[in-house]
């Protein structure tokens, strides 16, 4: 009896098990699972993962938009967004219903043939989170698996939704902590589960990557990708090789090579392919970091159900300038030497385009895909830089005027490429940014932990200077063929941070443009065939996809992102900094337009006398460089998204710019109190260096 009540329980125990068993129902909802993301490249109607397929090409086989056809495209549908911040996201298609994320982190689900809107989802994310997101609340896509759809929260969080009712299913915090971590990626699925990275090598970071299980959030793996401590020992042999290209104390902060970015998975190898971000903080002196430092501005590969470390390729070592390799990582097959090879191609910030052995990492070629100043160029067998001595500006104590810079040749905007015609499309960023090592730095509680003196390195009020610097921010188009390293054609744009690209088989090329403009051009010459106007800068990435016999091409619509915040009288090099939100999809003969803009503001300057002390404004625009201007723009002028302080009425009132400031009594709004980092008396210097920078250029513009 008792053997047979044990039979009993063993068979209801199983019974049980088996009914808490995940259930994919292929009838529903995002009916997404392996076999489907594997076949990918053949569903040529769908846009089911964020490059579309695993090897993240952004190539459509679908033609019927064409340069005979194009000149028909018109707008289908758009559906205006409720958050006025910069949209990045890829949106994804299944089955006729078309998912996208939006700044702050959440979800839409609209029917993809007619824009009705199906569901809508906020994770509610606290406003300010924003104290420790380097650039802007941005997120740049979901990914869609067995009747779920998945997203990372912007404050850290993995949340999995109902693919039919956007209703949650679970949510599970995935930093360490969620003060020094953000999450902006779009999620990958790779063999059953969620991968994912997370920002914050700008602040104290250690950076890794994860795998998590979609039905619980339960993490299954995770591969850090700088050591921690030597004292608490290794978590394994990769970790303990990197650390022997560490010096100092990195571990005190982190030391960065965040994953905020480009997944890719290659099942022939069973490889996941990622990069990683830079070094923390980014002048090495104060933390007496010196060597490569491992695995930081790299490609590496791990293997996809162990998270086990397999190889990687250094793409900057040493790295000082924020040169992150997060870019996205293209795998195709080319020909190499006469043989054919599965490769990677990158374009990193750093301005080198590279092609790497996808099963082995070894370098085959690179060589700079615009003008490059920090190094002189790549070693041809090893692809090791060799860096221009000047560009150390931390031993030569000047500053120095670095091309790329921060921003980078190419930075999250996706590229794409053609089978067709063998081209990369690279969103190329002509911008120089000047680095400062700041003498006697510390870390601080809170904000940037970069060790530069961006008071120093601040645009100045010359109309003169700024002109010039103006003139040579561009941005450009590039069609790059990765075989022979060489530009095949270009095109030119007024100003950097243009969106991502899109190549079909129709030999089109499809990119949104900080100007405000949706542009189609021939994939195999360049030539510009059809535009619409957006009304906003376009930063984000389009796709396409096709329902009943038709095709459409869709786009998210909104400025924003690190250029506009941050990079002050530069923001607009393009034209207009306004944001309009929206997603705008199109299709051939549609007839669908905008309403009209709403008028631009004109605020003139009008800021209360200079009053502070020359000492005063000097030390108000050390912490000014430091604290604020990530958010409120370089010389306390702001891109568009966030409130310019030079208008602010708070000038003239020191207790309300204190109670802002130290008190936070905007917090929930975002502005969060600095009183662990500042006392009153430099919330005070900062009044007056913004007061300082508001009458300069109140003069400036008089003239």
């Amino acid at each position: 009896m008792r053997r047979r009540s044990q039979l009993i329980m063993l068979l209801a125990s199983l019974v049980a098990g088996c009914s808490q068993a995940p259930v994919f129902d292929k009838n529903a909802p995002g009916a997404v699972d392996e076999a489907r993301l594997l076949a990918a490249d053949s569903d040529a109607d769908n846009w089911l993962a964020f490059g579309r397929t695993p090897d993240e090409q952004r190539f459509s086989p679908l033609d019927q938009i064409n340069p005979q056809s194009v000149k028909d495209l018109g707008m289908a549908w758009s559906a205006d967004m409720d958050t006025a911040r910069g949209q990045e996201a890829t949106p994804l298609v299944v089955d006729g219903v078309l998912y996208v994320s939006t700044a702050w982190s959440m979800v839409k689900a609209y029917d993809a043939a007619t824009g009705k809107p199906i569901w809508s989802y906020d994770p509610e994310v606290p406003r300010d989170t924003l104290s420790r997101v380097c650039c802007d609340a941005v997120n740049r896509g979901v990914a869609i698996y067995h009747n779920k759809v998945f997203v990372g929260a912007l404050d850290g969080r993995l949340i999995a939704l109902d693919a039919a009712t956007g209703k949650p299913v679970w949510s599970k915090v995935v930093v360490p902590d969620q003060k020094n971590y953000s999450i902006t990626g779009a999620p990958r699925v790779v063999k059953g589960r969620i991968i994912l990275g997370s920002g914050g090598s700008e602040y104290k970071a250690r950076g890794s990557i994860a795998a998590f299980d979609p039905e619980t959030g339960e993490e299954v793996w995770r591969f850090h990708t700088v050591p921690g401590n030597p004292a608490d020992g290794f978590e394994n042999a990769a970790m303990e090789k990197a650390a022997k290209t560490w010096t100092g104390k990195w571990w005190e902060l982190g030391g960065g090579g965040s994953v905020w970015d480009s997944i890719s998975y290659d099942p022939d190898f069973n490889l996941i392919y990622f990069g990683t971000a830079n070094a923390e903080p980014w002048n090495p002196a104060p933390m007496g970091r010196t060597g490569d430092n491992l695995y930081t501005s790299s490609i590496v590969a791990v293997n996809a159900d162990t998270g086990e470390y397999v190889w990687h390729f250094q793409e900057t070592p040493e790295d000082r300038w924020d040169f992150d390799s997060n870019q996205s990582i293209i795998l195709a097959n080319l020909e190499f030497g006469g043989k054919p090879r599965r490769v990677i191609m990158h374009a990193p910030k750093n301005g080198f385009f590279y092609v790497l052995d996808a099963r082995t990492g070894e370098f085959l070629s690179g060589k700079a895909f615009t003008y490059v100043n920090w190094a002189s160029g790549l070693d041809p067998k090893t692809g090791y830089p060799a860096i221009n001595p000047e560009a150390r500006y931390e031993k030569t104590g000047k500053p120095f005027l670095a091309v790329p810079g921060a921003g980078g040749a190419h930075s999250w905007q996706s590229m794409s490429f053609s089978p067709k015609t063998g081209l990369v499309y690279i969103p190329v960023q002509e911008v120089g940014f000047p680095y400062a090592a700041e003498k006697d730095w510390k870390p601080s509680s809170i904000g940037f932990q970069t060790g530069i003196d961006s008071a120093t390195t601040a645009m100045p009020a010359d109309a003169k200077v700024q002109a010039e610097v103006k003139k040579v921010t561009t941005g450009t188009l590039l069609a790059w063929d990765p075989v022979a390293q060489k530009a095949v054609w270009s095109v030119k744009y007024p100003g950097p941070w243009n969106g991502g690209t899109l190549a079909t088989a129709g030999n089109l090329v499809f990119q949104g443009t900080a100007g405000g403009q949706f542009v189609a051009y021939s994939a195999d010459k360049g030539k510009k065939l059809w535009s619409f106007p957006t009304q906003s800068g376009v930063i984000a990435s389009p796709i396409t996809y096709r329902i009943k016999g038709e095709q459409y091409v869709a786009i998210l619509v909104g400025w924003g992102g690190i250029w506009d915040v941050a990079t002050g009288v530069l923001a607009g090099n393009s034209g207009s900094t306004r944001n309009i939100s929206r997603l705008m999809v199109f299709k051939l003969g549609a007839k669908g337009s905008l309403p009209p803009p709403p008028p631009l503001a004109q605020m003139p300057l009008d800021p209360p006398p200079v009053t502070g002390t020359p000492e005063q404004i000097a030390e108000g625009a050390r912490n000014y460089g430091r604290y604020c201007s990530a958010c409120h723009g370089d010389a306390a002028v702001a891109g568009g998204l966030n409130p310019d302080l030079r208008h602010s009425g708070t000038l003239n009132d020191a207790a309300v710019f204190k109670s802002i400031v130290i008190d936070g009594i905007l917090q929930h709004q975002g502005m969060v109190s600095f009183r662990s980092a500042l006392k009153p008396k430099d919330a005070d210097g900062i009044r007056h260096y913004v007061i300082s920078r508001a009458n300069e250029d109140k003069k400036l513009h008089a003239k």
